[in-house]
C-alpha cells in the first residue's frame, strides 16, 4: 500500500515522504495513529504542505543543530519521577518527560518525537537516550533518573 507519512516514523521515513508498506501495517497501525494517510492524487498535493510544516519545525541548519548537541551532551539532566522504596518507578519515563527535562536544563525547545528511548526506563539511576536534532546530527544524552 502506498502511503504518505504525516509524522516521522523511525526506520520508515519522515513527514511528507511517500512510502510503500504492507497493507496491514498501514491499515492497522500507521493510519489509526495519525502517522500516515493513504496516498491519493489529492493527498499528493498535501505533501508540499506537510514538508513546509516539517521544515518550519525542524532545526534550520546543521550548525545550529551542532550547537544544540553540544548543550545537550554537556548538560546534567535530572528527571524527577515518583518511585517506590526499592527504586522501581510507578510507570515508565516517557519521551515527554525527557523532553521537558531537556528543555528545562538547556533552555532549548526539544520535540518529544525526536527522542529515541531504547528500552523503557523503569528504574532510578543513569540512563542514555538519543536525540535526533537534524538529518545528520544526533546527540547522546545522559539522564539521571531521581526520585521526586
Amino acid at each position: 500500500m502506498k502511503i504518505i507519512l504525516t509524522q516521522e516514523v523511525t526506520g520508515l521515513g519522515s513527514a511528507g515522504d511517500v512510502v510503500e508498506v504492507k497493507d496491514g501495517y498501514a491499515r492497522n497501525y500507521l493510519v489509526p495513529r495519525g502517522d500516515a494517510m493513504r496516498w491519493t492524487r489529492g493527498a499528493e498535493k498535501q505533501v508540499e504542505q506537510i514538508r513546509a510544516a516539517r521544515a518550519a519545525r525542524a532545526v534550520r541548519d546543521a550548525d545550529h543543530a551542532g550547537q544544540i548537541k553540544g548543550k545537550l551532551e554537556a548538560a546534567a539532566v535530572n528527571v524527577k519521577v515518583r518511585a517506590g522504596k526499592d527504586g522501581r518507578l510507578y510507570g515508565a519515563v516517557t519521551a515527554a518527560d525527557i523532553a521537558g527535562a531537556l528543555t528545562e536544563s538547556t533552555g532549548e525547545q526539544i520535540d518529544k518525537r525526536t527522542i529515541a528511548v531504547g528500552n523503557p526506563i523503569k528504574s532510578l539511576g543513569s540512563h542514555e537516550v538519543f536525540v535526533k536534532l537534524h538529518d545528520e546530527v544526533s546527540a547522546k544524552v545522559a539522564l539521571n533518573i531521581v526520585s521526586a
